[in-house]
């Protein structure tokens, strides 16, 4: 039984980590904002602290980390 539920926590909080996919999303890691840009191989557009544009994928923000507000 408690492997049925630690399942189910599981699933719940990865759901709640999938990044956004509509196009013109926004997510914040690192202080900086991110827009999805496109539907089929998106990636996600900002900049750095020196306003240098910088682009990346979803994997990148699962390493960084984000969220929907700004922390």
């Amino acid at each position: 039984m408690s492997t049925d539920i630690s399942t189910e926590s599981t699933e719940s909080a990865a759901k709640a980590a999938e990044l956004p996919t509509a196009p013109c999303s926004v997510v914040w890691s690192g202080g900086h904002s991110y827009v999805r840009e496109g539907v089929s191989g998106a990636r996600w557009a900002g900049v750095d602290d020196r306003g240098r544009a910088r682009f990346l994928t979803d994997a990148d923000l699962h390493r960084q980390g984000w969220s929907h507000r700004r922390s």
